[in-house]
């Protein structure tokens, strides 16, 4: 488990770009983050004012971030390497997220050739699905 303080050490993003708030579950084949949905967020103010959705490329960018955790657990000296996402595919959203929504992202380790590494993820708000997809990542030196 991490939490924020854990996650700032690991992650390079800061405000607004960081999208996870703690890792509930982590080992080599999975990883399970959680991102508390607030009204005060920024892109509220403009996504839908009077009816505020967490736009679907954030929620995209949050699924991203905890693979991300996923991806540093299985390579050698991960304080040295940043994770860049080369490739995202089949994505659907299913579900609005709302302010006060908990989503929780979990990815699924699918297989790896040379520094790529290829997921699938979901996420999904009070245990119903809300957005889907599969990630691939590069690992690069920092």
């Amino acid at each position: 488990m991490y939490d924020i303080m854990e996650i700032l050490r690991v992650m390079p993003h800061r405000y607004p770009f960081l999208m996870v708030d703690r890792i509930v579950e982590a080992s080599e084949e999975k990883v399970v983050g959680i991102k508390n949905v607030t009204v005060n967020e920024p892109h509220f103010m403009g996504h839908f004012p009077e009816n505020p959705v967490m736009p679907g490329v954030l929620i995209v960018e949050a699924m991203a971030q905890t693979g991300g955790f996923l991806i540093l657990q299985r390579i050698e000296s991960p304080e040295n390497k940043l994770v860049y996402f080369a490739r995202i595919d089949k994505v659907k959203f299913r579900k609005p997220v709302r302010p006060g929504d908990v989503l929780r992202m979990e990815l699924t380790f699918k297989g790896q050739r040379r520094n790529l590494y290829m997921m699938e993820g979901k996420a999904y708000v009070d245990g119903e699905v809300v957005a889907e997809g599969e990630f691939t990542a590069a690992v690069v030196e920092r």
